[in-house]
C-alpha cells in the first residue's frame, strides 16, 4: 500500500523551492518559447498574475455580469494582467489591438444543464490556440470526479501539444458538487496535475492547510475566486492565497460582479503585486469607487444639460 499524505508532516513551509534561471518555480528548465509566455502572464517584477476570468459561458452560457463582455469586460482589459476566457469570445468580442496575454479555455462538454460535469472533451486544437497567439490555455481536471481519468488523459494529450508548440497549460482542479474541498484534496489533486506535466494549476483556496497545498506542488498556482463575496471577504481571501504561496489569482465574479468592476480588480492588483493589506486595499475599492461614481453623476448632469 503506497504512503498515504499526512496533514502537517515534511512539507519544510520555511524553505521555498528554488528556481534557479527563473523567476517562477518549476519553469527554468523549460524551453525559451514557453518561459517567454509565462512571463507575460506572471509579472517579472512581483512573479504573481492577476488573470480575469470570463470562461463561464462555456457551460454556464450568459452568466451575470458576462451577458455584454464588450461592455463589461473590454473596458478591464487594461487592468489585468491576462484574460481567461474562450477562443469564441476572443475571436468576437476582443480587440485584436489587445497586447494583454490571453489564456483560453480548452475543455468543454456538458452545460449547467447536467448533473455530472466532469464528462468533458478537449474542445479546441493546439493549432489554434498557436493561431490566436494564445499565451496559454486551460482544461478542467476532475480528480475524484466519475469521469476522472478520460480528464486527466484530456490534460496530457493538451500537455503534449503544448510542449511541442511551446504553449503553458494551466490545470484546473474541478471540484463537483460532491467533493469534498479540503486541503489534503487539494494537495492530492494539484500535485497530480504537476507531476503529468501542467505547467501551472488553478485551484480554490482553502482556510486550513493552504500553505501546505502551494508547498508540495512543483509548479506556480494561481488561486480561483470561486463564487462572489462582499469585497472585503474577496480581497482578504486574495491577500491570504499569496501569502500562503500562491502565484497569484484567476479570479471572475468577485469581479465582474462587484458593484464597482473598475474600483475592485485595481484593489485586487494591489494586494497581489504589492502586498496590500485587506482592509487598506477595501479602502482603496471604496475610494476608487466614490470617484467613478462622481464621474459618472458629472457625465449625467452634463449630458442632461
Amino acid at each position: 500500500m503506497p504512503e498515504a499524505d499526512k496533514d502537517g508532516e515534511r512539507y519544510s513551509l520555511d524553505q521555498p523551492q528554488q528556481t534557479p534561471g527563473f523567476y517562477l518555480k518549476g519553469t527554468h528548465q523549460l524551453d525559451w518559447g514557453m518561459k517567454n509566455r509565462m512571463a507575460r502572464v506572471f509579472s517579472p517584477a512581483s512573479g504573481r498574475t492577476v488573470m480575469l476570468a470570463v470562461d463561464h459561458g462555456y457551460f454556464q452560457g450568459p452568466t451575470s455580469g458576462l451577458e455584454r463582455i464588450d461592455l463589461s469586460i473590454v473596458p478591464l482589459l487594461p487592468s489585468c494582467d491576462a484574460l481567461f476566457c474562450t477562443r469564441g469570445i476572443l475571436r468576437s468580442v476582443i480587440p485584436a489591438e489587445c497586447q494583454k496575454p490571453m489564456v483560453l479555455r480548452a475543455s468543454g462538454g456538458p452545460s449547467i444543464l447536467r448533473e455530472e460535469l466532469s464528462d468533458e472533451q478537449i474542445a479546441m486544437d493546439m493549432d489554434d490556440a498557436v493561431r490566436l497567439n494564445a499565451a496559454g490555455v486551460g482544461i478542467q481536471v476532475f480528480i475524484g470526479g466519475e469521469h476522472e481519468t478520460r480528464s486527466v488523459h484530456n490534460m496530457t494529450k493538451l500537455v503534449d501539444a503544448g510542449l511541442r508548440a511551446g504553449v503553458p497549460v494551466m490545470g484546473i482542479t474541478a471540484v463537483g458538487k460532491a467533493m469534498v474541498r479540503n486541503a489534503k484534496y487539494f494537495r492530492l489533486a494539484c500535485r497530480i496535475i504537476a507531476e503529468l506535466g501542467a505547467q501551472y494549476v488553478k485551484t480554490y483556496y482553502v482556510d486550513e492547510g493552504f500553505e501546505t497545498v502551494t508547498a508540495s506542488c512543483p509548479v506556480p498556482i494561481v488561486m480561483a475566486g470561486g463564487k462572489k463575496l462582499p469585497e472585503l471577504d474577496a480581497l482578504t481571501m486574495a491577500y491570504n492565497a499569496v501569502q500562503q504561496g500562491a502565484s497569484g489569482v484567476d479570479m471572475g465574479r468577485n469581479i465582474f460582479q462587484s458593484e464597482a468592476p473598475q474600483a475592485m480588480i485595481a484593489a485586487v492588483g494591489a494586494v497581489v503585486h504589492k502586498n496590500m493589506k485587506p482592509k487598506e486595499a477595501f479602502d482603496l475599492f471604496n475610494t476608487l469607487k466614490a470617484k467613478s461614481e462622481s464621474v459618472a453623476k458629472m457625465s449625467f448632469r452634463g449630458a442632461a444639460e
